[in-house]
């Protein structure tokens, strides 16, 4: 199993770490990639990343709720950081419309900015989009023929949002959301019709720890060790097992990251 989206730079993180790396492990996750949400949470995924190498990767970007931050400094940074081996894809990138922590003008800026930057360098993209489909397909269609890859992460949205993304052939990250019998009941359906070669798995974590998870943790802490309970979710909603469901997405998740 790989998971593709995890915050390790998250201070929720900071006191267990070296334990969560090995829970993961044990728990047959065989490899992470560290999502970075800022230039700071990059450089410190990279750093964490060139201590365990042939166990964590990463990649290098701004979310959109920092976007208000971008500036030509922040493009080199990352041109930079993106250099190094253990930097699998640009991002995390996108738009966020549903909060509005950077406004939708400089969203869109970044946003562009970190496609062009991933064409140039020629690595894919890890995005984020949440109520904002329309112009984030708008603003990634004229690069998609371009990129190596691209992954819509955590995806959470309506089937029109799905089949738009699958329209320009995205892969598409599904999280523990879709184990909240609150809000994850049509991800329960959509999830069937993602394709084989374009869906991947991810904790998110520290967030969307799985609510059906028996017995409950104690801490709500989302954590790796956790992305077989969200595979065997996702296997169950395909009508697949739970085998051929990690086959098949750590393949895609190989292919994808070059790994």
């Amino acid at each position: 199993m790989i998971d593709i989206g995890i915050n390790l730079t998250n201070k929720r993180f900071d006191k267990d770490l070296p334990l969560v790396i090995e829970n993961a492990q044990q728990a047959g996750v065989n490899n992470l990639i560290v999502t970075g949400t800022s230039i700071e949470e990059s450089e410190q995924a990279l750093a964490l990343c060139l201590q365990y190498p042939d166990f964590l990767y990463c990649t290098a970007g701004i979310h959109p709720h920092d976007a208000k931050t971008f500036s030509n400094q922040s493009l080199e940074s990352l041109r930079t950081l993106a250099k190094n081996e253990q930097v699998k894809a640009i991002g995390e990138c996108g738009l966020d419309f549903n909060r509005n922590f950077s406004t939708p003008a400089e969203q869109e800026l970044a946003f562009v900015q970190q496609l062009e930057l991933a064409v140039e360098l020629q690595l894919p993209v890890f995005m984020h989009e949440r109520d904002a489909n329309t112009r984030f397909i708008e603003l990634l269609k004229p690069y998609i023929t371009q990129l190596p890859n691209a992954v819509l992460h955590c995806f959470t949205g309506s089937q029109s949002d799905l089949e738009s993304a699958l329209a320009l052939d995205l892969h598409i990250g599904i999280t523990g959301w879709i184990c909240d019998e609150r809000r994850g009941t049509e991800l329960i359906n959509l999830v069937k019709l993602i394709p084989n070669d374009r869906l991947m798995i991810e904790t998110d974590g520290p967030y969307l720890l799985p609510r059906s998870m028996r017995p409950k943790p104690k801490s709500s802490r989302n954590e790796p060790k956790y992305l077989p309970y969200i595979a065997q979710a996702i296997a169950n909603a395909r009508g697949e097992t739970l085998k051929q469901l990690v086959q098949q997405t750590e393949q895609n998740s190989k292919l994808f990251f070059k790994l």
